[in-house]
């Protein structure tokens, strides 16, 4: 019997599409001699929310101008042929990038003329300006790698040169990471003979990533010192607040107004740079991975890309981070000082709670002292007239027995103010009194 054939299952909308993302930026193929020019643009301002259709313009204008076949509306990246170069587009986050290469290298070294794929007048025309810039020879590796010393001497500046072996031996990677009177940052690769186009296309790939988000995380170094220029400032006021909490001189109000006020700054202050300084992490963490793929072994005792990276880029990334560290901690300092100004306006607050019962008391006291006074007058005025009132009532009686008038008052008048005493507190108690 056959077997009934697998029901269908419906695919998620995107999955296709989220598999097809895996493969749609491979690594560029590159032959031995030959040549990269790399550029990325950064809006200067909210980059990653920016308007992406002018990338997308942008894109269409070099095209145009090499008469090249249009893209689609809404990609985000591109791969084409530009002349006799290979053209890769591609938009990220917060900036977009183009890489071109070909095939072999002018005679002269890092010829101004190899980064005519990108014109001036395009570059200028770019949505932001231009972040990072590279231009890459592509040689192939003498039998003896020691003969490339004098060309590394003539390309770079010896002070900051790194040189070094990447992917286990295949090639040597040399640059200076300075930008040359072109605009451009040089790199020098020297590949092995047999080191196939492929592993050579994604170390200039990681060469031009590496340097991209160098400049990207660094960007928070600027950031950062602004801050830090800030902080100075706020520090010693939100100090002095704290510092005299503990003086009952100071006005609770006084200090809570100066404390609301640091506290809105320093709230705005991490709004501001949160962004940037989150951004400057990530693309940190991306620099480091660039540079352990690579794979890096020593060269000849020259200086190594990590190297030069603890050196000079380690203590840039620190003082960001040091400023980051430093802006929430003065955010907690002056939350913790608005809780402590918020628990003494609670102890003052009671304590004057503690005074209005106390006088409250006091007046209940009085007050019951007083209605004590009224009842007792109450029952000698009551008394008087009831005493006045009886005595009418027994003068007949009493003239009888042949007793006398005072005789018969006196007798009457303390069992009236007894019976009035009674009644009183009766109705007293009747009514919750005590």
């Amino acid at each position: 019997m056959t077997a009934d054939p697998k029901p269908h299952l419906p695919d998620h909308p995107q999955r296709y599409a989220l598999v097809n993302e895996l493969h749609a930026r491979p690594y560029p193929k590159l032959g031995v001699p030959g040549h990269a020019v790399y550029v990325a643009f950064k809006e200067p301002r909210d980059a990653a929310n920016r308007d992406r259709s002018k990338d997308h313009d942008h894109l269409v204008d070099l095209l145009t101008r090499n008469g090249a076949a249009q893209p689609q509306a809404g990609i985000t990246h591109y791969g084409g042929k530009i002349g006799r170069h290979e053209v890769k587009w591609e938009s990220h986050t917060e900036f977009t990038t183009y890489l071109a290469f070909g095939k072999g290298v002018s005679s002269r070294a890092f010829d101004p003329a190899e980064t005519e794929i990108f014109p001036d007048s395009w570059i200028d025309a770019a949505p932001g300006g231009r972040i990072a810039a590279v231009q890459i020879r592509i040689e192939e590796l003498p039998e003896n790698p020691d003969d490339i010393s004098p060309l590394l001497e003539q390309w770079f500046v010896t002070e900051s040169l790194v040189c070094t072996w990447v992917l286990d031996g295949a090639a040597v990677v040399a640059g200076d990471f300075r930008i040359d009177p072109n605009g451009q940052m040089r790199f020098a690769v020297f590949a092995r003979p047999g080191t196939g186009p492929g592993r050579i296309g994604r170390t200039v790939q990681r060469l031009c990533e590496l340097e991209t988000y160098r400049a990207m995380s660094m960007l928070g170094l600027a950031r950062a010192r602004d801050l830090s220029k800030r902080l100075n400032a706020l520090d010693p006021r939100l100090t002095e607040i704290v510092d005299g909490m503990g003086n009952d001189a100071n006005s609770a109000e006084e200090t809570l107004h100066d404390l609301l006020e640091i506290s809105a700054e320093l709230e705005s202050l991490a709004v501001q740079h949160s962004f940037r300084f989150s951004a400057t992490g990530a693309y940190e963490a991306i620099v480091r991975e660039r540079v352990e793929a690579l794979r890096e072994s020593r060269f000849e005792g020259r200086q190594k890309l990590s190297e030069f990276m603890a050196r000079r880029y380690d203590p840039a990334v620190r003082t960001v981070k040091s400023a980051e560290t430093r802006l929430r901690q003065m955010v907690t300092r002056a939350a913790r000082a608005g809780e402590l100004l918020r628990t003494r306006v609670d102890v003052e607050r009671s304590a004057q709670n503690q005074k209005v019962l106390e006088s409250m008391d006091r007046r209940s006291d009085l007050q019951l002292r007083l209605q004590h006074t009224v009842e007792g007058l109450s029952v000698v005025a009551i008394s008087y007239y009831a005493i006045s009132v009886a005595g009418y009532l027994a003068y007949p009686l009493s003239k009888k027995i042949g007793l006398s008038k005072e005789l018969m008052m006196a007798g009457l008048t303390p069992i009236v103010i007894l019976a009035v005493w009674l009644m009183i507190r009766r109705i007293r108690k009747g009514m919750g009194g005590h």
